[in-house]
């Protein structure tokens, strides 16, 4: 379908058609030429589920545990990970490894980041790293058997994702809230005590404070930690932040001469975006979904389905060619796709973001750690009300369409995209005194809870929108 209104060149003074120089007759009669704006939609998006058995496996969440949920299929998560050490912990007071209490693995949810059943118990292990983790190559089928003794796990426990039946004082153990976060859970690991005091050990050797200073070196001391499910199963968690805790005390006397203990908490290893994180993940998709997946686009992370589509690239050259005429501004290509969730017994949702990537930049745009260019790459946001995914500034695409038009190597593989789903990493930057921005700064794979969602390219919105100038 095509639209298209008449409008004064006279209102349109950013359409800079024609560069005419001081006294040119055609200057004169200028405002009694028209601009026609015209939108064309005549296009037809057609595409296919394709299946994807890994992923790399870089992300800023630590996924656990597992699911086995009708219409999508099984799940399991764990991951393993280097840490990010402190280079000051708290010393003095004639304080030494015996001095050491305890030591806690934490692990933290933001309120709402999970899928299942958050009452069910489930359990969970944890073992030291015998050797670091490789700095590239890793995807979500990466196994770390190597990098383990699995006889040999230092830590245990059963968790869930509620803090429902237990006493306020003991609830606010493992939640936190704030002015700026939501209320979370935190799941607690105590390790052994003899790791605590391996640690403090160290750092009050001679060449702790350095090696505490120096992340590569650390990891070559301590390579990290593997958490796995140990039983059950119902829920995944996406952790957002994990660290590990030190508590120490020692006895003393307050300023009037009475005995006292003092205590200290030390946050010392934290993940960050420094260390090296891999997600395990293993996945059984259910009957129902590859069904579907043989009929219908769909996309299933964080593994199982893209979806590939052929935009009609010669054809919106061959519009833009045919109606644009000499003079003309190209103003947008916009491409709205319909989305709906997938029946499912887990309220399952669809993938909050999507990117739309050229076929062959696909593993290149992730492995090079890019964001998007809007020529070949873009990402748009679901909408729930409109249950549609909008991609609205590919202006570039169809620029860069037509000069390759003019050179003769246009190809219908300049149309072959995949829309895959994503993670955005953001960073909210400020304007001003009163006004913030959020910004992206990283685009990931979709290492996250279970998302799924069918596309109906059959009613897709694919917009070219232009200007035109009709001379009198």
């Amino acid at each position: 379908m095509k639209y298209s209104r008449l409008i004064p060149l006279a209102a349109i003074s950013s359409l800079a058609f024609l560069a005419c120089e001081e006294g040119s007759s055609i200057g004169s009669s200028i405002v009694s030429d028209q601009v026609e704006i015209v939108i064309d939609s005549a296009f037809t998006v057609t595409g296919h589920s394709v299946p994807v058995e890994s992923v790399v496996s870089r992300s800023e969440y630590q996924l656990l545990g597992s699911i086995d949920a009708k219409g999508y299929g099984y799940l399991a998560t764990d991951f393993a990970s280097g840490f990010m050490p402190s280079n000051k912990l708290t010393t003095g007071h004639g304080m030494g490894p015996e001095n050491v209490d305890s030591i806690r693995l934490a692990m933290v949810m933001r309120k709402g980041d999970m899928v299942g059943d958050s009452v069910i118990p489930l359990g969970l292990e944890v073992f030291r790293l015998t050797k670091p983790l490789p700095s590239s190559g890793l995807t979500s089928g990466s196994s770390v058997d190597t990098y383990y003794d699995p006889s040999a796990p230092i830590a245990s426990t059963v968790y869930n994702a509620t803090v429902v039946g237990l006493p306020d004082s003991i609830a606010a153990d493992y939640t936190y809230s704030s002015s700026t976060t939501d209320e979370a859970r935190v799941v607690y690991v105590k390790l052994p005590k003899q790791l605590g005091q391996e640690f403090y050990r160290k750092y009050l050797s001679t060449d702790g404070p350095a090696l505490f200073n120096d992340p590569d070196a650390f990891q070559q001391w301590f390579p990290g930690l593997y958490v796995k499910n140990s039983y059950g199963s119902g829920r995944i968690m996406r952790f957002e932040n994990s660290a590990v805790y030190l508590y120490l005390s020692y006895k003393g006397t307050t300023d009037a001469g009475n005995d006292t203990t003092y205590r200290f908490i030390d946050s010392f290893l934290a993940i960050t975006p420094e260390v090296v994180l891999n997600n395990h993940i293993s996945q059984t998709l259910s009957p129902e979904i590859k069904t579907l997946a043989s009929q219908e686009p769909i996309a299933v992370g964080p593994i199982g389905y893209d979806t590939e589509i052929q935009l009609p690239i010669k054809k919106i050259v061959e519009s833009y060619r045919r109606q644009a005429g000499n003079n003309n501004v190209i103003n947008n290509l916009t491409f709205h796709v319909p989305a709906s969730a997938i029946a499912n017994d887990y309220e399952i949702d669809p993938p909050a973001n999507i990117l739309l990537v050229k076929k062959d930049k696909r593993t290149e745009f992730f492995k090079e750690n890019k964001l998007t260019d809007n020529a070949t790459s873009f990402y748009a946001t679901y909408n729930s009300t409109t249950k549609m995914y909008s991609f609205t500034n590919m202006r570039q695409f169809v620029i860069d369409a037509i000069e390759k038009d003019d050179e003769g190597t246009l190809t219908d593989a300049d149309g072959e995209y995949v829309l895959t789903p994503i993670n955005l990493v953001t960073e909210t930057v400020s304007d001003g005194y009163y006004s913030t921005t959020e910004i992206v700064i990283a685009i990931t794979p979709y290492i996250d809870t279970p998302a799924m969602v069918k596309f109906d390219l059959s009613n897709i919105h694919l917009y070219l929108t232009f200007s035109k100038q009709t001379m009198h």
